[in-house]
């Protein structure tokens, strides 16, 4: 079944018959490129942008693309071109986005598990600010930073106990989540942090949770950041910026969340309301600049038919494409050529070759399929390509960025020589 309106509309359509992303076919660039192949609109990417400009149109407002989403170079020099800034959780990401063209002085980087290399790392770099999620983190931080004869600026991540209403594996703002400070130790722990010599305070930071498709945690969450800016001002420690994080789902399967340009235009006037309107605030959308820009393209293999089930085995895994794995995420899958669509359906659990029961893409899908057909994978521009892995010592997919009616390799398809390159074998004993 080919849901109406495609996630990804309208770069992603069908013309003709055939599923076109922007004015490039797929089937094409499936069989220039081999399966399974990942695909990226640029003017969606743009258009997604867009429309949190438009919600921040006349305010202070630096906008971070949280690029654990998705890292591919040509997505963040992309981003970087628009003067995005980044939220970034590694040494490794940060090392990305300064081969992307990124500037380090609008990097903010996140994340439970700093080490003290990827401090020193970020602070030789100039980034702008560490979003700090533990007390034990601020004296590690202040530690490094001293060494070095520099005080490091920093954010501290509040968990304010805020129900996102999204899967527990992607909730980050309850008491159960790893993230963030505790609410009630707020206070307290930026006191800790204005009096560390390595240290200086410029911002409050909260981040929620992902695939939110409701305003009311976003608003809750508010209320509550700006209840502890006041707190803390109060206590004679002054708030540059306010970094609201992100979290802003997209349309998966039939999904409705509000409009970004709406949303914010509806979380500004509150933050009007309560005297905060004229502070820098700072946002890191992920998934919703990039989720429904990207297809995953994969070949019918096997069809088998059984008494309980019947599977659709095509050519990408679990290993390319894992959140239904991860999370028994729900991702649209529709053929290349909906001519197809004339033949009977069946359904379908649509599967992959890893040894692995947990390996499908997509359960009980109606589907007029047989060998040799061409499926795409909707929404996998987020959490997809990112998360892969070489498990089973498969190869992880090309990456193709379309744009302008143009198609461009990104990342070249792996090939097994690239999975052995790293690796040696021992001298055997006896020397045998």
């Amino acid at each position: 079944m080919i849901p109406s309106p495609l996630p990804g509309q309208p770069q992603l359509h069908y013309r003709n018959q055939s599923l076109y992303l922007e004015d490039c076919r797929l089937a094409d660039l499936a069989r220039e490129h081999g399966t399974p192949l990942y695909v990226y609109s640029s003017a969606h990417m743009l258009a997604a942008l867009a429309a949190y400009q438009r919600g921040f149109a006349g305010r202070r407002v630096q906008i971070c693309y949280a690029m654990k989403a998705n890292s591919s170079l040509a997505v963040l020099q992309l981003f970087a071109a628009q003067g995005c800034g980044f939220d970034i959780v590694s040494g490794g990401e940060l090392a990305r986005v300064l081969a992307a063209g990124g500037n380090p002085a609008r990097v903010i980087f996140s994340g439970v598990g700093k080490t003290r290399a990827e401090m020193r790392q970020a602070l030789e770099a100039g980034i702008q600010c560490f979003n700090v999620e533990s007390e034990a983190e601020l004296e590690v931080l202040s530690e490094v930073a001293s060494s070095m004869g520099l005080r490091a600026p920093v954010s501290i991540r509040v968990n304010p106990n805020v129900d996102a209403k999204t899967h527990p594996y992607i909730s980050t703002g309850l008491k159960g989540n790893k993230f963030g400070i505790a609410h009630e130790r707020t206070l307290a722990t930026y006191q800790r942090a204005a009096a560390l010599p390595g240290l200086r305070v410029v911002g409050i930071d909260c981040h929620i949770g992902s695939q939110i498709t409701e305003e009311a945690p976003f608003m809750d969450a508010l209320e509550r950041m700006l209840d502890l800016v006041d707190a803390i001002e109060a206590a004679g420690i002054a708030i540059q910026h306010i970094d609201f994080g992100g979290g802003l789902g997209i349309d998966y399967n039939g999904d409705t969340p509000p409009a970004a340009d709406a949303l914010w235009q509806r979380l500004l006037q509150r933050l009007d309301a309560r005297g905060h309107g004229d502070r820098l605030l700072m946002i890191e959308p992920g998934r919703s600049l990039v989720g429904n820009a990207g297809v995953c393209l994969t070949e019918v293999l096997y069809l088998k038919p059984g008494e309980d089930k019947n599977f659709c085995i095509v050519d990408a895994a679990m290993n390319d494409l894992p959140r239904p794995a991860m999370y028994q995420a729900y991702h649209a899958i529709v053929p290349l050529d909906c001519a197809a669509e004339g033949r009977q359906g069946v359904t379908y659990d649509v599967v992959g070759p890893v040894c692995e029961s947990g390996d499908w893409l997509g359960r009980e899908r109606q589907l007029a399929v047989q060998p040799g057909d061409l499926l795409a994978v909707l929404s996998a521009g987020a959490y997809c390509s990112a998360m892969g892995s070489t498990y089973n010592s498969r190869p992880r997919p090309a990456e193709v960025l379309v744009s302008a009616g143009t198609a461009q390799v990104v990342r070249r398809r792996e090939s097994i020589s690239d999975l052995l390159r790293n690796e040696q074998l021992p001298a055997q004993a006896g020397g045998l």
